[in-house]
């Protein structure tokens, strides 16, 4: 039996690895090669991510993945998150690090931007949803200061881009990742060039838009010389990590404007959306403020971005700064003994942000909202994921009203489906039943672009059968939707 073998190298905001996959044209088996760190860097009063550490590990992991898998490694695809992007020069040298969507450069750029292009306007020629991380308003910032490495600047590639073109020489700018930066219109597939004229924002950076699936040639000799892996192609998956994780949702019907199941990429983010087969560019999305990103096959992700796991994440961080210790497991057995849905927060109130003590941040919150202010390891965690379902809940709510029609199941992916706590809490929260896997649905979805793409073009059907013949899930049925809506007064 043939047994080929892709490498996906999935880069997160916290952390990255390099992990292979062993198709024998109906299974797919995962290993992790490499895990490493990832945290933005403050250099010079600017938060940028620092690149050149973040090849060395790629190249450690590559060289890594060659030795274990010798000649059966056929391709390499990198997803990351969206929105950071940098710049190449005339010659094709990096200008400057990616600075980190965090940084403090775009504060009041949404503002400034509308000021100059009206809200709708941008919503009409891009779709996207309105939040100040966006690429437009990092754009727009560097505009604003008359930045040097603009002026200088000839080509921009997001951060999967930037990888890509180190691994290949090939500049590209793929499609799902670019759909990200508010600078892209859904409705032609191109960039929004009428929108950042207006913003003088310089044309020339933006390259051609190219697809998952496509094949951007062979490795650079001297890449692969140092890993070892000859005779191997570079293949775009979804390059933005959302993009290769919804093509990894195990559903069974085919993208339609009008979707009987959603999903929820649950992480340091909760990404909660449908597929469809077109953009639904309208003044209700832009009211709800959902966006329209682009996946793969030419489907359209309709989501909207709400806080995930990011309470919980900094909430440990913080108590491990004070010698807690907390591991995942005893932070939620500590959650599900707490007393329920005593206290409910917005997750994604803009204190929430980067506070420098998430638990008490979120006690804060609480008291200035009236809500019950949670004292002890367990309530606080609990609020958390309480105060994520109750976000899941209405943006589901808010998408079955775009849609125009109930959904019957919500597919959890990502690393939250590991957190049973909180799936149970999301079928009760929203009353659905919740199908929750796989968890390395990112990895998954990269690798299989790469293993199932021909001439350019994916199947999405094939992939998600091999995804419900490879890989376990979980059902969660909803048990105490009555005790949500009598908490919410609905």
């Amino acid at each position: 039996m043939t047994r080929t073998v892709a490498l996906a190298v999935d880069l997160g905001a916290s952390g990255g690895r390099v992990v292979s996959g062993t198709f024998d044209g109906r299974l797919l088996e995962l290993e992790e090669i490499h895990r490493f760190e990832n945290a933005p860097v403050m250099m010079a009063g600017q938060l940028v991510w620092d690149l050149v550490r973040l090849w060395q590990e790629v190249v450690v992991g590559l060289r890594a993945a060659g030795k274990r898998h010798g000649k059966s490694v056929s391709s390499i695809g990198v997803d990351t998150w969206g929105v950071d992007f940098a710049f190449l020069g005339a010659d094709e040298s990096l200008l400057a690090n990616p600075v980190c969507y965090r940084d403090a450069r775009t504060h009041g750029m949404l503002a400034a931007a509308c000021e100059i292009v009206p809200r709708d306007e941008i919503f009409a020629a891009t779709g996207l949803q309105f939040m100040e991380i966006n690429s437009l308003y990092q754009f727009f910032s560097l505009v604003k200061t008359n930045s040097s490495v603009l002026a200088a600047s000839e080509r921009m590639l997001m951060i999967p881009d930037i990888f890509h073109w180190l691994l290949t020489g090939t500049l590209s700018n793929e499609r799902t990742n670019a759909s990200t930066t508010q600078c892209f219109d859904p409705k032609t597939g191109d960039w929004a060039f009428g929108l950042l004229d207006r913003l003088q924002i310089p044309s020339r950076v933006f390259g051609p838009v190219v697809d998952p699936g496509t094949d951007l040639g062979p490795l650079r000799p001297e890449v692969a010389e140092e890993t070892g892996l000859s005779n191997v192609r570079v293949v775009l998956p979804g390059t933005h990590d959302t993009a290769s994780a919804v093509a990894a949702v195990p559903a069974t019907a085919p993208p339609s404007s009008r979707p009987d199941w959603c999903y929820i990429s649950l992480g340091t983010w909760a990404l909660v959306g449908a597929e469809l087969d077109r953009p639904l560019v309208t003044p209700e999305c832009l009211a709800h403020n959902f966006t329209n990103e682009a996946g793969v096959s030419d489907t359209t992700r309709l989501l909207k971005n709400i806080c995930g796991l990011w309470l919980v994440q900094q909430c440990r961080a913080g108590w491990q700064r004070a010698g807690k210790d907390w591991t995942w497991d005893q932070l939620t057995r500590l959650a599900a003994e707490a007393p329920p849905l005593v206290t409910l927060i917005d997750p994604n109130h803009p204190s929430l942000v980067a506070p420098p003590d998430m638990p008490e941040a979120i006690r804060t919150l609480a008291k200035e909202t009236g809500e019950p202010v949670p004292e002890t390891t367990g309530s606080i965690v609990r609020t958390a994921l309480e105060s994520v379902a109750a976000a899941c809940r209405r943006t589901v709510r808010e998408l079955e009203e775009l849609l125009g029609r109930e959904l019957s199941t919500i597919h959890v992916v990502g690393g939250g489906v590991k957190n049973a706590l909180l799936c149970q809490m999301i079928a009760d929260a929203c009353g659905r039943e919740v199908v929750a896997g796989p968890v390395e649905a990112t990895a998954i979805g990269n690798l299989l672009v790469q293993l199932t793409a021909s001439g350019n073009a994916v199947d999405l059907r094939a992939i998600r059968d091999v995804v419900r013949n490879s890989f376990d899930l979980a059902h969660y049925q909803p048990k105490n939707t009555a005790a949500w809506n009598a908490r919410l007064g609905e």
